[in-house]
């Protein structure tokens, strides 16, 4: 079906899933869960027109359950939350949705401070992974969060915007690998190397110089998790 025929479908369906109270909000979590895509790339990711995309954001129109899902999945957000702003009970799944865990999304721009590292952060929404995709990567629903990566210093690994996917069992440098870290009380996703002096604080992007904590100071370092994705397995 093309964008036209599909486009054309939705106008004479005038009926929508959202009821009446979640009806206002729905193109602001829409924003929310496109944030980290251009419209062009969202439009090709969940299949539809960037005409009836830009018809959602302003709240002219509501998708049908259909396109619910599809944009759901695009995005990797809970659908309930998507349509009516809610979160369901881990412990009581929807039907049909036992197979999926729902992951976290902190507002990592909260996230500098003394304290936990999660301490005061909002949860902006949950992401949707199969539970089957978590298994096969080793990981487990309860050990997992997300954050926004802030800056370009990981680029190309991740790019500014990137959701990142932390393993919160993972606190200790093993081998290569993507880390996120609170150093001087602000969160990094950085690359860690061992040496004789200390720890390499390492970024992709050669625009940023290579930082090392020396042996005196690695309790001053402190290893939330290993980033374990970001739009694909890391």
């Amino acid at each position: 079906m093309s964008y036209d025929e599909s486009d054309a479908r939705d106008e004479k369906n005038q009926e929508h899933p959202i009821p009446a109270q979640g009806i206002g909000c729905f193109k602001e979590r829409l924003k929310t869960a496109m944030a980290a895509h251009s419209l062009r790339g969202f439009s090709k990711m969940c299949g539809l027109s960037e005409a009836t995309l830009r018809s959602y954001l302003s709240g002219a129109t509501y998708p049908t359950l259909d396109r619910l899902m599809q944009i759901a999945e695009a995005s990797q957000v809970d659908p309930q939350w998507l349509a009516f702003g809610v979160i369901q009970d881990e412990k009581a799944p929807a039907p049909g949705m036992e197979d999926y865990a729902f992951v976290p999304l902190y507002d990592a721009q909260c996230s500098a401070g003394p304290g936990a590292w999660n301490e005061n952060c909002r949860v902006l929404t949950h992401i949707c992974f199969t539970r089957y995709s978590l298994r096969k990567q080793g990981l487990t629903p309860e050990h997992l969060s997300a954050v926004r990566n802030d800056g370009d210093s990981m680029y190309p690994d991740i790019s500014n915007g990137d959701t990142v996917l932390i393993d919160h069992t993972r606190t200790t440098i093993e081998g290569e690998g993507i880390y996120i870290i609170r150093l001087e009380d602000h969160l990094y996703a950085k690359r860690l190397q061992r040496n004789l002096d200390g720890v390499s604080v390492i970024s992709t992007n050669k625009e940023y110089r290579e930082v090392v904590v020396p042996r005196d100071r690695l309790h001053e370092l402190e290893i939330i998790g290993r980033a374990v994705w970001s739009a694909g397995w890391l």
